[in-house]
């Protein structure tokens, strides 16, 4: 390993510092070596002149939260209404900055108030616990209940990223004899046979199995590079289709069932994926005072993105919507490459994710055993893992149930329950305002709700889908 990787010793609390909970590529592929803090300034404490621009923190924090889940967003507002889907993910995209905004604050406050140079959302947590003298001596469980968190979050979107890979690539298989240039009128003639969507999967498994095992993501930042441009030109054509087919008479309903908007609930969250990368770049920043408005700038547009794709793929697709929109694109060559291209950033984007729950679990395995088995042991953990993730795709292999399911169990917690928790904590012998004690409350209330009926609805639903298939006698190993 290289000095990426050499400071294991540490636990797992330097390492969150440098990658966060949803990884981003600046912080994980060219991490910026901290410096002693300066006497002059709380704020540039590691970033200083060697740190990111403010445009470079924004295409970070955009990269950061622009993911499979958007993609998904169409299903969601369908489950909630095409008028109650809109203003939720409105109401849910301030809810999620207010939330952000406040772990930047406290990490602030207690890295002043700690003398330290940076905190990570796991030393927020602890640190903040200690404030409470009938919660210090467990504010170590503050931090590790954190990191099983991200553990849950980043291989929950591995899980999604098989699911979405073998859907997508399954559906350019089978269109193949009837993929044309005209994408107006490309009906598929004759599908081709092609096996269940799991034995693609596992066809998936040895390449991902062997890009995991390159521990040190330098050697991937080109790939990622390019991977960011497939997924972006994806991106605006995917908009450039939605826009130019949108029908005529508009006949959806304003409000979906109210059975289906937990559904709604665990894919929104889902998407609202980046606070993880909150603290690592704002701690990168030339001038951090400014990061506020990178977030403010930033997740605007994130939140933009999200209402106008999810509202126009939901009107373009209407019922017929897919887990994924990329799966509801004719089938004519474009839009064909434009699902593989998608899948490519995909592919490489798992070895991002992959990074965090790896360099959480496998230090403290890798400190038990002889120098001589590390590399071996650390490639059998590597690969159990990423296996691991296979399994549970192929036990759950819907799309928009994956993601609704990872997102109500974990995304809900980082993203909504913690924030103002840790706020309360942070501030709790400093005069906090019982209105805002009012307000976090209920915010973590409402994470808490969209948590169990989210989790619930979610696993009805695989189970009831499951039972379906069982009836239609579609066994693992059939051939469509």
């Amino acid at each position: 390993m290289t000095s990426n990787t050499d400071n294991r010793q540490d636990g797992p609390g330097p390492v969150l510092s440098r990658i966060s909970a949803s990884t981003s590529e600046e912080d994980v592929l060219c991490p910026t070596p901290p410096l002693p803090p300066g006497p002059d300034s709380q704020y540039e404490r590691i970033g200083g002149q060697t740190g990111t621009s403010f445009l470079q923190t924004l295409i970070h924090l955009l990269k950061g939260n622009i993911g499979t889940g958007l993609l998904g967003l169409p299903l969601a507002v369908r489950n909630a209404g095409l008028v109650l889907g809109p203003l939720s993910l409105f109401a849910m995209g301030i809810i999620a900055v207010h939330c952000m905004n406040l772990l930047v604050t406290c990490s602030h406050h207690l890295s002043v108030k700690l003398n330290k140079p940076f905190l990570d959302y796991g030393d927020a947590v602890q640190y903040g616990m200690e404030n409470v003298s009938w919660l210090r001596r467990h504010s170590i469980w503050g931090r590790r209940i954190v990191n099983v968190f991200l553990i849950i979050t980043q291989l929950g979107f591995c899980c999604v990223y098989f699911v979405f890979l073998s859907d997508n690539v399954k559906q350019v298989v089978e269109a193949s004899n009837g993929t044309t240039v005209n994408c107006h009128n490309n009906q598929t003639a004759v599908a081709v046979p092609s096996f269940d969507s799991r034995l693609y999967m596992l066809c998936f498994l040895p390449a991902v199995i062997l890009l995991v095992f390159t521990r040190n993501l330098k050697y991937l930042a080109p790939l990622s590079l390019v991977a960011n441009l497939a997924m972006c030109t994806s991106l605006v054509l995917i908009y450039f289709f939605c826009f130019t087919n949108i029908p005529n008479h508009i006949s959806l309903p304003k409000v979906g069932h109210a059975k289906d908007y937990p559904l709604f609930f665990g894919t929104a969250i889902f998407a609202f994926e980046g606070i993880g990368v909150v603290l690592p770049l704002e701690n990168k920043m030339q001038k951090p005072q400014s990061f506020n408005m990178v977030l403010y700038l930033g997740m605007g547009i994130v939140t933009f993105l999200y209402i106008s794709l999810g509202t126009i793929g939901y009107i373009t697709f209407g019922e017929a919507i897919g887990g994924s929109v990329t799966l509801n694109l004719p089938n004519c060559w474009m839009y064909q490459i434009v699902k593989l291209l998608y899948c490519f950033g995909i592919y490489i984007t798992f070895a991002l994710q992959f990074y965090v729950p790896a360099e959480i679990m496998i230090p403290p395995v890798l400190s038990r055993v002889s120098e001589r088995w590390k590399l071996p042991v650390d490639l059998l953990i590597r690969t159990g893992l990423v296996v691991f993730t296979c399994v549970l795709a192929i036990l759950i292999p819907q799309l928009d149930l994956v993601i609704s399911l990872v997102g109500s169990i974990s995304s809900s917690f980082l993203a909504l329950i913690f924030p103002p928790l840790l706020q309360i904590l942070t501030y709790h012998n400093e005069g906090l305002s019982p209105w805002v004690i009012i307000k976090n409350t209920l915010i973590s209330v409402i994470g808490f709700i969209g948590f169990i009926t989210g989790t619930y609805i979610s696993i009805t639903e695989i189970i009831k889908r499951n039972g379906r298939h069982d009836n239609l006698d579609v066994t693992f190993f059939q051939v469509q």
